[in-house]
C-alpha cells in the first residue's frame, strides 16, 4: 500500500454526489491493507449529549454539557458510538490516532464526561464510514476525496458548516471554486 491515511482527512471533492459523502470531511481513525474506517467531522444530527446519556441511564452535570451536539459519524453501524478526543485517561477502549487525537469506543468515557471529568476537547460520533481492501485507494484516483493531515482546530474548534471550507484550506485549495466534474491529466 503506497499511503496510509490513519490520522488525516478526506474532504469530499465537489463532484462527490453520494448523499452520505457530500461535502463531508472524515477524520481517518484507520487505514490498512484489510480497508479503513473513519469518522465525518461536520455533520451534526438531530440530537444531543444529552439525548444518548438518557439512553444510557446517564445525566449530565450541566446544561452545556447536555447540549453539545452529535455527530452523523458514518452511515454504517448508526448505534456506534465514538467520541474523538485529545488528552487519554484510562478509559476502557482507548486508540491512540495521532499523539494529540485518541478515539474511545466505551460507556466510561461518557460517563466522565457526563460528570464533567471528561477531556477538554471531544467530538462525540454515532456511526462510521468504512471502507473495504483497496477501496479507498480507488475513490482516492477517481479524484472523489482530497486528503490532508488533521489538524486539531479542525476537528474541535471550527464550526461544522465551516470545516468542509477550512480543511481545504490547509491545502491552499478553495474548494468551492473546484469544478464538479472530475479529471486526469
Amino acid at each position: 500500500m503506497e499511503t496510509n491515511l490513519t490520522g488525516h482527512l478526506l474532504i469530499a471533492m465537489p463532484s462527490m454526489l453520494d448523499p452520505n459523502f457530500e461535502r463531508t470531511v472524515t477524520y481517518i481513525c484507520e487505514h490498512s491493507e484489510q480497508g479503513a474506517l473513519g469518522l465525518i467531522i461536520n455533520r451534526p444530527m438531530d440530537m444531543d449529549f444529552g439525548d444518548v446519556l438518557e439512553q444510557l441511564s446517564l445525566t449530565a452535570t450541566s446544561p452545556q454539557l447536555a447540549h453539545r451536539p452529535i455527530l452523523q459519524g458514518g452511515p454504517v453501524e448508526l448505534q456506534r458510538g465514538f467520541v474523538i478526543h485529545s488528552k487519554p485517561k484510562d478509559w476502557e477502549s482507548t486508540i491512540e490516532i495521532t499523539d494529540t487525537i485518541f478515539v474511545t469506543t466505551s460507556r466510561d468515557i461518557l460517563a466522565s464526561m457526563a460528570d464533567g471529568k471528561g477531556p477538554d476537547q471531544a467530538l462525540l460520533a454515532l456511526g462510521y464510514a468504512g471502507w473495504g481492501a483497496g477501496q479507498l485507494e480507488a475513490e482516492l484516483s477517481a479524484n472523489a476525496w482530497l486528503s490532508v493531515p488533521a489538524a486539531p482546530q479542525i476537528i474541535f474548534d471550527i464550526p461544522f458548516e465551516e470545516r468542509w471550507e477550512s480543511a481545504a484550506a490547509l491545502l491552499g485549495v478553495d474548494i468551492a471554486k473546484l469544478s464538479p466534474e472530475a479529471g486526469h491529466a
